[in-house]
C-alpha cells in the first residue's frame, strides 16, 4: 500500500507540473485519469484492517469491497488532512435512502449532514430525479429539509444547501419562507458558461433519438414498459405490476449509450444514459456538470475540496461515474455505508484538529 501511495503521489506531483504523461503510474496504466488529491493508502489500510480484519483472515483474501472501502478512507483522510472539506455532494437513492424511498425524519444520515453543515461544509444533493417544482423534491427529502429548518444553524449556514435535479438541469436552494423548504434558483445564477451554449434544438434532437431508440428496444426485448418524455430527459418505466431484470436494463442502457455516441448531436451535447434499478433514463448533461454547478453556485469550490458520495460507479449505466471528472469521490453500497463514511469524516476531522492544536 505504501508503494502504491508513493506512485499515486508522484503522479499527482507530475500533474502540478503539467508532466503527468511522464509519471510512472501513467506508464503503467495509460488510461489513468487525473487525481484531485494524493491518497493516504497506507494509513487507510491500517484503519480498515482494524475494522475488517483483512490481515487476520486465513482463507478469505482481500475482496472488492475491502479495496473499495480502503480507497474511500484514503480519499477522506487526504481531504481532512488538507482541509477544510468545503463541499459534500450526495446521490439520492441507495446513497441517502433505500431505492424508491424518501429521506424520512428518523434517517440516521440527517444529524450527520447537519454536523457537516455546522462545521462549515456546503451540501448538495445531486440527483437524477428531474422535477421542475420544489414540492416533488420536498416529498423525497422532507426529513432532512425539515431538520435543517428546525435546527439552530444560523440562517446563512442554512443557505449552504442546494439540490441539483435531473443530473444537472435544475437547481433549488434552501428557503425557510417556502412551505417546501426549497426555492428554484434562476439559471443565470448557477449555469456554467459551457451549459449556456447548449442549444434547445440540440436538446430536442438528442432526446428524439433517445426516445426512438428506447421504443425500438422495448419492442425488440418485448418489455412491459412505458416511455416517459420529460423536458430534459426521456426514459422507460415498467408497467404496473412488472419489474425489469438487471440484464435487460443494462442492455437497454448500452444500446442507448452507443446509439447516441454514434449520433452527430451526441458528440456536441453531453448526456447520461443510466440504469435506475427498475427504469432506464437518458438525461441531458451528467453528474460531473451537476457537481461543477454546485461548486460554481458556492463561489468556485475546487475539486480537491469537494467529495461526491454515490453508489453508481460501474462504468456501464452508472450515473455517479462521471462525477469523478469534477471532484473526489466515495463509492458506497447502501445508506448504512454513507452513515459510516460520515462518521469516519467526523472522527478523522477531530483527530486532525487535536493534532493541529
Amino acid at each position: 500500500m505504501r508503494d502504491v501511495e508513493d506512485i499515486v503521489s508522484e503522479h499527482f506531483a507530475c500533474q502540478q507540473d503539467g508532466t503527468q504523461n511522464r509519471s510512472k503510474l501513467k506508464l503503467l496504466v495509460p488510461s489513468v485519469a487525473n487525481f484531485f488529491t494524493p491518497l493516504a493508502l497506507h494509513d487507510a489500510f491500517i484503519w480498515q484492517d482494524q475494522r475488517r480484519f483483512i490481515s487476520h483472515r486465513r482463507f478469505v483474501p482481500p475482496s472488492f469491497n475491502d479495496i473499495r472501502l480502503i480507497l474511500n478512507t484514503a480519499q477522506v483522510m487526504s481531504l481532512v488532512r488538507n482541509g477544510p472539506l468545503e463541499l459534500v455532494t450526495f446521490d439520492g437513492d441507495v446513497t441517502l435512502y433505500d431505492d424508491g424511498e424518501s429521506l424520512s425524519p428518523e434517517n440516521p444520515v440527517i444529524p450527520r449532514i447537519l454536523q457537516l453543515m455546522k462545521t462549515g461544509s456546503k451540501i448538495g444533493i445531486v440527483t437524477a430525479a428531474g422535477y421542475t417544482d420544489a414540492r416533488r423534491y420536498y416529498e423525497r427529502l422532507y426529513g432532512l429539509l425539515d431538520a435543517i429548518y428546525a435546527s439552530d444553524l444560523p440562517p446563512t449556514t442554512k443557505q449552504n444547501f442546494v439540490v441539483i435535479g435531473g443530473e444537472s438541469n435544475y437547481c433549488f436552494k434552501f428557503a425557510e419562507d417556502s412551505p417546501d423548504r426549497l426555492k428554484l434558483v434562476p439559471r443565470q445564477e448557477w449555469l456554467l458558461k459551457e451549459m449556456v451554449l447548449w442549444e434547445e434544438s440540440d436538446i430536442t434532437a438528442l432526446l428524439d433519438i433517445a426516445e426512438a431508440c428506447l421504443k425500438d428496444t422495448v419492442k425488440n426485448l418485448r418489455m412491459e414498459a412505458l416511455v416517459v418524455r420529460k423536458e430534459k430527459a426521456v426514459g422507460i418505466i415498467p408497467k404496473p405490476g412488472y419489474k425489469f431484470c438487471r440484464e435487460v436494463l443494462e442492455e437497454t442502457v448500452m444500446i442507448a449509450q452507443k446509439t447516441l455516441e454514434l449520433s452527430e448531436v451526441g458528440n456536441r451535447l453531453p448526456f447520461c444514459a443510466f440504469n435506475g434499478g427498475n427504469d432506464v433514463f437518458v438525461d441531458i448533461g451528467d453528474k460531473s456538470w451537476g457537481v461543477l454547478a454546485c461548486q460554481r453556485f458556492f463561489g468556485g469550490i475546487d475539486g480537491g475540496k469537494t467529495l461526491h458520495v454515490g453508489d453508481q460507479f460501474l462504468s456501464a449505466g452508472a450515473n455517479d461515474f462521471k462525477a469523478r471528472l469534477a471532484c473526489t469521490t466515495a463509492w458506497i453500497a447502501n445508506p448504512a455505508e454513507t452513515v459510516s463514511l460520515l462518521d469516519e469524516i467526523s472522527e478523522l476531522d477531530e483527530m486532525q484538529q487535536r493534532k493541529n492544536r
